[in-house]
């Protein structure tokens, strides 16, 4: 990295996204030392302009920040960081420090993917998820070629409404049966990929 702190008078923003589901979860500032910090310690760490200290996302409430990447824009005075939050990112308790609504559009799947993950330990007595995850493995199969079945036929004959149901009940028992096999949708998502540069 050649990260020009220059321009900011030693410091640059660095905007933080969440590495599962894409949502942008704050903006702070580091200096050089913040972001060798962060890169040692794994902890996002930012420097504070108005304690002008550093200061390390969670060091007093434990909601840290993982630090899974950092990259710099074109004009080396911006960085990416991607992390996994450990609870909720903005000191108001929210998930983001831009509001409490969760990921948008593809983002979401990453939040679903963290929740099945969660019904893997959960009571089945109280937990659809949990259930289909207790059960045999054969069984989560199952309910996959149910619904790839019963989303092909709302395809032709049914409306438009029945058909985005059906593939939301497909695509949910799908993300059951990765998680069953201990399986990430990153990688079903890099196959996707490497047969796209194909």
């Amino acid at each position: 990295m050649n990260i020009d702190f220059s321009k900011g008078n030693s410091l640059v923003p660095a905007i933080v996204q969440n590495d599962q589901s894409e949502q942008v979860l704050m903006l702070g500032y580091m200096n050089a030392e913040a972001l060798a910090k962060t890169k040692q310690t794994g902890l996002v760490t930012f420097y504070s302009r108005s304690r002008q200290t550093l200061w390390t996302k969670g060091e007093t409430s434990g909601n840290t920040l993982q630090l899974v990447s950092i990259h710099e824009d074109c004009d080396h005075d911006t960085l990416l960081v991607r992390a996994l939050p450990n609870g909720p990112t903005c000191h108001q308790g929210t998930v983001s420090c831009f509001g409490d609504d969760g990921p948008q559009g593809l983002g979401f799947l990453g939040t679903l993917e963290s929740l099945i993950e969660t019904r893997k330990t959960a009571d089945p007595e109280h937990s659809y998820t949990a259930k289909l995850l207790q059960s045999p493995l054969q069984r989560i199969a199952q309910k996959v070629g149910e619904e790839g079945v019963e989303t092909a036929l709302a395809a032709v004959a049914e409306p438009t409404e029945k058909l985005t149901e059906e593939s939301a009940d497909l695509v949910f028992h799908l993300m059951v049966l990765l998680a069953a096999k201990d399986i990430k949708l990153a990688d079903v998502i890099q196959v996707l990929r490497q047969r796209h540069k194909s």
